[in-house]
């Protein structure tokens, strides 16, 4: 189901479910009742409680939004990485520099076309991708410099790798939820109770007083979808792209 869809079913369940209450509460409501008459400690709480969950909605935002900026930070980190060290290896004979290429273009490959899918289905790396970033690891450090020129170009090569491995971790370690179970009950509690704090102050069946309240609701509903949306970096909607390596290494299928 596409992630729009989610979204335009879950804004359009909440504000059914507000009109119905709504109506429902009319309809049971005592003949005499006055709308206007709601006391001014209700309106008081109504008004900080909607002040205290936008807060918290802001904080999770952000917290997601940044998450998600860090994830693709990594797989920008670690493409440039790689991409130097694919660049820094011309100083090397043929046969060692061709061989290191192979192998960055080869776990470049499996990132582009089967670790990213995996990730995106599964929540974690690919076993095979460690495999073939030890090959890299193994061809740069493994390879003893037979001139000064080359030894010059070796310790900047394995600052690259070690960069690309950290880069790597980082983006495994970021392919999960980033927000915990705690955290979701919170704001699914705060929503309800918000909404709920509505009808605490006697909602009448006016045209505008249920727009507003269906407005609300479903503005709500949104919120927390994009919280929902950011929460794994790549694997929903608005993700981490592939891009870096794409970009970078453009010889490669993608």
């Amino acid at each position: 189901m596409s992630d729009w869809l989610v979204l335009a079913l879950a804004m359009a369940a909440a504000c059914v479910v507000v009109l119905i209450v709504a109506l429902v509460r009319h309809r049971r409501a005592r003949e005499d009742e006055d709308p206007s008459e709601t006391p001014d400690v209700i309106e008081y709480m109504t008004m900080m409680i909607g002040v205290v969950y936008a807060i918290v909605l802001g904080l999770a935002i952000a917290g997601v939004w940044e998450a998600r900026g860090g994830a693709q930070d990594h797989v920008q980190a670690e493409a440039q990485a790689l991409h130097e060290i694919s660049e820094r290896v011309r100083v090397y004979p043929p046969d060692v520099r061709d061989r290191i290429r192979g192998d960055v273009n080869a776990y470049v490959g499996h990132v582009v076309t089967t670790e990213w899918k995996t990730m995106a289905d599964d929540g974690h790396v690919t076993a095979q991708g460690g495999r073939l970033f030890d090959r890299i690891r193994q061809d740069v450090t493994d390879y003893q410099p037979k001139t000064d020129f080359e030894a010059q170009a070796y310790q900047p090569l394995v600052d690259q790798v070690t960069a690309a491995d950290a880069a790597r971790s980082a983006r495994a370690d970021s392919t999960g939820a980033t927000m915990p179970g705690v955290v979701w009950f919170g704001l699914i509690t705060g929503a309800v109770v918000t909404v709920g704090m509505v009808f605490a102050l006697q909602i009448r069946r006016t045209t505008r007083e249920l727009i507003l309240a269906g407005l609300f609701s479903a503005l709500i509903a949104f919120l927390l979808f994009l919280i929902w949306d950011f929460d794994a970096p790549y694997s929903r909607g608005i993700t981490a792209s592939a891009e870096p390596f794409t970009a970078l290494f453009p010889h490669l299928p993608g």
